[in-house]
Formats: structure tokens, sequence, C-alpha cells
């Protein structure tokens, strides 16, 4: 057999195949992506002050833990079911992100970790650096994917950057900032998923741009 006729060959059984049904079918970022969204717009808000003082985190807690967070915890487990590591992976590391949150939004307000005073700034600084070395990370995993998604992951690491500064010194206007650069990736979260959604309903994906490494 040649190359030509195993290759053909293949493409018959494939397309043979019975279409995958259950948790084997279907696209996790299709509820993903909409669970992160609604989650960083409502920190963003708690951040600029739009609806709530700044920094009154404590008010998008139930957004954030009965949403985001759930929501990225089924996805990380449908993205498991149907093979999607790369995609679990990312969602399994922001589920911790978001419930890390709310503990430490929760834990801090009703003092469950004992910190005095003079450490709860310091315990914020080290939440905000460990994500910031997390989140670069998965930055410098996506090189090779479509530039959108790098992109999102640049305006998460500006964000965090902006929050610890604001978290460090004595004005607002840094918190705000990182609320500015939280609504920015929240919506190029919404260009993915509407994308994601295209492709779900029967159309043709957006363009996400081209990687910044190829091959």
């Amino acid at each position: 057999m040649t190359a030509v006729d195993a290759e053909g060959s293949a493409a018959t059984q494939e397309a043979a195949a019975p279409a995958a049904t259950g948790l084997l079918a279907g696209d996790p970022m299709m509820l993903g992506l909409p669970t992160f969204i609604v989650g960083s717009f409502a920190l963003a808000l708690t951040l600029i002050g739009s609806t709530v003082p700044v920094g009154t985190f404590g008010s998008a807690l139930a957004v954030i833990m009965m949403m985001t967070g759930l929501g990225l915890f089924i996805s990380t487990l449908w993205a498991l079911a149907v093979g999607q590591s790369a995609v679990a992976a990312v969602f399994g590391i922001f589920t911790g992100f978001w419930l890390s949150f709310a503990v430490l939004v929760l834990g801090l307000d009703h003092n469950w970790f004992a910190l005095p005073a003079t450490a709860v700034t310091g315990t914020i600084e080290l939440f905000l650096t460990s994500w910031l070395i997390g989140v670069g990370m998965l930055t410098l995993a996506t090189l090779r994917l479509p530039v959108a998604f790098t992109a999102l992951f640049v305006f998460i690491e500006l964000a965090l950057i902006f929050v610890l500064l604001g978290v460090s010194g004595p004005s607002t206007g840094d918190l705000k900032t990182g609320g500015v650069f939280a609504i920015i990736f929240a919506a190029i979260g919404v260009y993915l998923f509407f994308g994601q959604a295209s492709v779900a309903t029967g159309g043709k994906p957006l363009p996400l741009g081209p990687p910044l490494i190829k091959g």
C-alpha cells in the first residue's frame, strides 16, 4: 500500500467513525470562556470603583465563586473528558486563581489566617506576585497559539502588575488602571467566545491572528 493509499484509507475510516456523544462531545470553551468573562468584569468593576468603592473585592465574590470558579472547574473536567489537555490546564489553573482569590479575600476579612495587621499587605503582595509568575509562564506557553490568546494573557499580566502597585502604594489610581486592563482582557475573552460560538452554531471562526512563534 502506498502512502497515498494509506492516507486515503485513514481518512475513510475517520469519516466513517461515529460522532462522539455525551461527555466526549462538544467544546468546553463554550462554558469556560463566558464564566471567565463574567468574573473578569466583576473584578474589573470593583477595581475601577464604578458601582462600589475601589477595592471592595467582597462585592464580587458571589460571582467569582459560584459562577467563575465553579464554571471553570466544570469546564476543566469537560476538557479532560474530551482529551483537550492544554485547555484543561488553562481552565484548571484559572479555577485555582479565582477560588484562591476568594479564599484570600474571605480569609483576610474574617482573619482566618490569624495574621497580624502588619502582614496583610505583604500577604496580598505575595498572592499577586505568585500569580504574576504563573500567568507569565502561561503567556510564554501561548506564543505558538494565535496571537489573540497571547494578548489575553499579556493584559492579565498588566492588570496584575497594576493591582500589585495599587496594593503597595497609597493611591487608588493604579488599582483603577488595573481595572481598565481587566476590562480589556475580558473584552478579548468576549471576542474569543464569539469565535467559538460561531463555530458551535455552524458558522465560521473569527480571525485570531498568527502566532508570534511559528514552527
